[in-house]
């Protein structure tokens, strides 16, 4: 019930802010088109940011360590979207993950999807996105290595100031193995790259 409340009370301060924007631009959110927007966009960021309140390495608890499993395994192409904390506006495009077992602790593959987005629910930069994936895997699965490959396009560049339209954003974290060993790091780095 204390949840409840706090979302409620939640709701009716992000609805409020809503209203004094629509005011200060000169518009009448009283009007037909209007009317019900701040409670909208209340729900709305309720939803996107609903990742605030949880930790993705929850979904990495289960794991299958009698499987042996001593290769990288590649998850592709994972998409997402998320809100640049910057302006507000929305980023999004694809997370390419590459983790190395070590002793064979697999997660279900879904479940890396998984923490793609609850991270993505929060006010983000793609850098600290990235980061972020890297060392949840990392600390759930202890794996020998892990690569994340980021790219996203960011409305903040598309809808104001410079207007780059269709420009992409790549980031790249590394971590154990990756980090140091170039021959391992390039190979990852070429499949997650390579087009299907």
């Amino acid at each position: 019930m204390r949840d409840a409340n706090r979302k409620a009370q939640q709701r009716q301060t992000i609805m409020k802010a809503v209203n004094d924007i629509l005011v200060a631009l000169g518009e009448d959110p009283s009007r037909e088109g209007l009317r019900d927007t701040p409670l909208r966009v209340a729900k709305m960021y309720q939803e996107v940011f609903s990742g605030r309140e949880e930790d993705p390495r929850t979904h990495l608890q289960t794991v299958f360590a009698e499987e042996g499993h001593g290769d990288v395994v590649i998850v592709k192409d994972i998409p997402f979207h998320t809100m640049c904390e910057h302006h507000l506006l929305p980023f999004f495009g694809k997370a390419h993950i590459a983790y190395l077992p070590d002793g064979g602790r697999l997660t279900g593959l879904s479940k890396l999807a998984r923490v793609v987005d609850t991270l993505a629910r929060r006010p983000q930069l793609q850098e600290r996105l990235t980061g972020q994936i890297a060392d949840a895997i990392n600390d759930a699965l202890a794996p020998r290595g892990v690569m994340v490959l980021v790219e996203a396009e960011h409305m903040c560049m598309a809808m104001r100031g410079i207007k780059a339209h269709g420009s992409r954003t790549v980031t790249l974290v590394t971590r154990g193995i990756y980090d140091n060993d170039r021959d391992q790091r390039a190979e990852i780095l070429g499949l997650l790259e390579r087009q299907s």
